[in-house]
């Protein structure tokens, strides 16, 4: 990879694939930014959260130019395939390289959002590039809470334009992006011996593709937790199921990939299980299999284990799973194909002290939607008796169509590649709207390469994307 042009970018991207860096513990990546900006001689300030701010002064004839703002983040979506054997918080990335594009071996790649921060670092150690004044921010903890974003101070940027490295589409120029809320449930249940005469199996759906909630939950991909919990409701209508254990998705910002449960039935009904099983996958091919093609739904015999769910929070469990809403709630009216509103059942967890922890996200665009779709979705799962929270949530990022830095960037994007840019609003979170209520000054576009995969192991960074981007963001400093 180092060895791709321009080669101070690729190996600034390699240095931050060899740094782990899962939300909350980017430690490495502050100590690598410091050391940075350190040995090149440029004022380098840290704030209480971690966030780090790395100046640069202006070439010759920009010092009268308004300063501008470079932004990334530091930390990235901790997704493996189940048969990877993988520690985020001590391994590097194995990145390899497939025709033209990047992408990791069995693991998320990061190129969300390292593929930006290395832009940044490219353009502070370059001595060739035209620009105004920089101030290169680098936020921690964006995929699981936006804390750095939140917790930034007013007084810490000095700047009046933005230009977010965060988006993920070659060619398009975001001017906005929804705001999001998480909504968690609890359910406590008694453990009861498992009854005689009864036969063990697990389920698993595995294969997704999974992918971003926001930007991919219009793909139509299937969710593991709805598919898994689509059966185990079916056998419950039809025979005595009794739920050992349910664990599906892991992160409340990725769609459900791999989903497990281990459960009971009487050793009558083993026959049965096999037959409705096959009808299952029959009907999961026909609705998920264009989409879904390695799509693989499991059925093995298990040991009979010692205990079992009640039965009483196992139908509870299984009822809100198949009730809990997942997927589109509106389309904009005012933007043609953005999403407006959405909702996704992240991840079904066992935890310590008999807790079942239900994870969900919402988003919307328009803020009394979000919170609409988020109270709709704790309305079900109270109903099944769990104990509701909701997240601080995060503002969304109303865009402006007559903002001076897109106008700019699409004067920039047609001299260089003779077409016009995408304007668009994405259906996603994006530190934007954060930014926007501590600095309302603040005139801002976000831009990036073409990736596909993000939040899962089939991440993938597209090369001559990269390059195109790069000039691109180049030919921006200059006209700005």
């Amino acid at each position: 990879m180092k060895k791709l042009e321009p080669v101070l970018l690729w190996s600034f991207f390699h240095d931050i694939t060899q740094l782990p860096r899962p939300s909350k513990k980017e430690g490495n990546v502050i100590n690598y930014l410091k050391t940075f900006g350190e040995r090149l001689k440029l004022e380098t300030k840290t704030d209480v959260a971690g966030n780090i701010l790395i100046c640069k002064p202006a070439t010759s004839g920009f010092e009268n130019h308004k300063k501008l703002i470079l932004q990334a983040h530091m930390d990235m979506v901790c997704e493996k395939n189940s048969d990877v054997i993988f520690n985020f918080e001590t391994d590097v990335i194995q990145t390899y390289i497939d025709e033209d594009w990047v992408k990791a071996k069995g693991t998320t790649l990061g190129a969300d959002n390292g593929i930006g921060m290395a832009m940044m670092l490219a353009v502070l150690a370059s001595d060739d590039i035209k620009h105004p004044g920089l101030e290169c921010l680098f936020t921690v903890d964006e995929e699981t809470g936006l804390t750095g974003a939140f917790a930034l101070g007013q007084n810490f940027l000095i700047g009046e334009v933005l230009i977010n490295l965060d988006s993920e589409d070659d060619g398009e120029i975001f001017v906005g992006c929804a705001g999001g809320i998480d909504t968690t449930a609890e359910l406590t249940y008694v453990s009861e011996k498992t009854p005689d005469n009864y036969f063990a199996f697990s389920v698993s759906v595995k294969g997704l593709k999974g992918g971003h909630s926001g930007d991919d939950i219009d793909k139509g991909r299937g969710n593991a937790n709805k598919i898994l919990n689509r059966f185990l409701w079916t056998l419950n209508q039809k025979m005595d199921l009794r739920l050992h254990s349910f664990d599906g998705g892991n992160l409340r910002n990725a769609i459900a990939r791999e989903a497990v449960a281990v459960a009971v039935v009487p050793w009558i009904e083993k026959e049965n299980i096999r037959v409705l099983f096959n009808h299952f996958v029959v009907d999961m091919e026909n609705e998920k299999g264009s989409i879904e093609p390695d799509m693989r739904l499991e059925l093995e015999s298990e040991s009979l284990p010692e205990t079992v769910i009640d039965k009483t929070t196992s139908n509870a469990l299984l009822n809100v799973l198949y009730a809990c809403p997942h997927g589109v709630k509106a389309m904009s009216l005012d933007m043609p194909d953005l999403v407006e509103t959405s909702t996704n059942l992240a991840s079904v967890k066992m935890k310590d002290g008999n807790i079942i922890l239900i994870t969900t996200s919402q988003r919307s665009s328009v803020e009394s939607a979000k919170y609409d779709i988020a109270n709709q979705v704790e309305s079900v799962l109270k109903l099944a008796g769990a104990s509701v929270t909701h997240g601080d949530g995060y503002p969304g990022w109303k865009p402006n169509l007559q903002s001076e830095i897109l106008k700019k960037a699409q004067v920039s994007y047609t001299k260089l590649f003779g077409e016009e840019p995408k304007i668009r609003a994405i259906h996603a979170g994006l530190e934007c709207g954060l930014f926007l209520e501590k600095y309302p000054f603040l005139d801002m576009i976000s831009i990036g390469p073409q990736m596909y995969g993000v939040h899962s192991p089939d991440e993938r960074l597209s090369i001559s994307s990269t390059q195109k981007c790069w000039k691109w963001l180049v030919e921006i400093l200059q006209q700005v």
